[in-house]
């Protein structure tokens, strides 16, 4: 078992399929076949299930994953703590939640590319449930998600705090006016956003049943949804004050328990920590003000 034979395991698990682990590792298909047959002779157990669309881990490959999902990691850490010579440059890969992005990461990441031009940012957006497995499974050097986190392998920065408020069709001029909407649906992100368990909860303590959520993908399909009157949604208020003060959305204020929320920095507490990261989180660091505020 070499460091190749777990990055192409840790591929095909990803993919569920032989073809596209192949491509992705710029390889044909027969050398992905040949390198998990061997490894599943060597370890003298099936760690996939072959069928007509692919391949499914078995048990024993799912117990695996973790630990070569971290070796793999881990080989790439040496790599990159020989290469540093403390200036920052390569690829950082980042993870972020979609809201973030709009209004917290673009002033953010001007910054950055203007000070380290040899950095190549690369975002990708997801929700904190799927954010916090990526970089649980060392796939992102860290990520921007809805704190707290609890997880025993990572460590949490809080770097931003928003106010989440409550967004509906204009017609709705309070809260409870709500109860009296049948089949009130949600428009939300998909299942691990944690505003939609936030709003789910919210609706709950005031007794309001809500029909199958809608699920999008994006923040302006969101409020496209919410202004055409087809249901209500939760989100911070820098994303959604444009399309409020456009007359295109009502928003309505909540309690602390419902409104306060921290957007908190995670990475692996066993990770190397590269100088381009470190570069970044300089930048994206608040001042002591906000640092106060958190520890409250």
């Amino acid at each position: 078992m070499d460091a190749t034979d777990l990055r192409v395991f840790e591929a095909v698990a990803r993919h569920g399929s032989m073809n596209r682990a192949a491509a992705e590792l710029n390889t044909v298909q027969s050398n992905v076949t040949a390198r998990v047959r061997a490894l599943e002779l060597e370890l003298g157990i099936q760690l996939f299930q072959r069928h007509a669309r692919g391949v499914k881990v078995t048990p024993a490959g799912r117990r695996m994953l973790p630990f070569s999902a971290r070796i793999t990691k881990l080989l790439s850490d040496a790599k990159a703590a020989a290469r540093d010579d403390g200036t920052p440059g390569g690829v950082l890969e980042l993870g972020t939640l979609e809201t973030t992005a709009a209004i917290r990461l673009p002033s953010v990441l001007a910054s950055f590319t203007k000070a380290y031009p040899k950095v190549r940012p690369v975002v990708t957006t997801g929700t904190t449930c799927s954010l916090i497995e990526d970089v649980v499974e060392c796939r992102l050097e860290g990520a921007f998600v809805a704190g707290p986190v609890d997880h025993p392998d990572l460590q949490q920065e809080c770097l931003f705090r928003e106010e989440l408020v409550l967004v509906t069709p204009r017609s709705i001029r309070s809260l409870e006016e709500l109860s009296s909407i049948n089949e009130l649906k949600t428009i939300v992100f998909r299942v691990g956003c944690s505003y939609r368990i936030r709003l789910e909860n919210l609706l709950n303590k005031v007794g309001i049943l809500v029909a199958q959520p809608l699920e999008f993908g994006s923040i302006d399909a969101i409020l496209g949804c919410v202004a055409a009157g087809v249901g209500i949604t939760l989100l911070p208020k820098g994303v959604v004050v444009a399309a409020w003060r456009d007359g295109q959305v009502a928003v309505h204020e909540l309690e602390s328990e419902f409104s306060e929320v921290q957007t908190v920095f995670i990475r692996r507490t066993d990770a190397y920590v590269s100088s381009a990261l470190s570069a970044f989180l300089q930048i994206v660091r608040p001042g002591p003000e906000l640092h106060a505020a958190a520890a409250e």
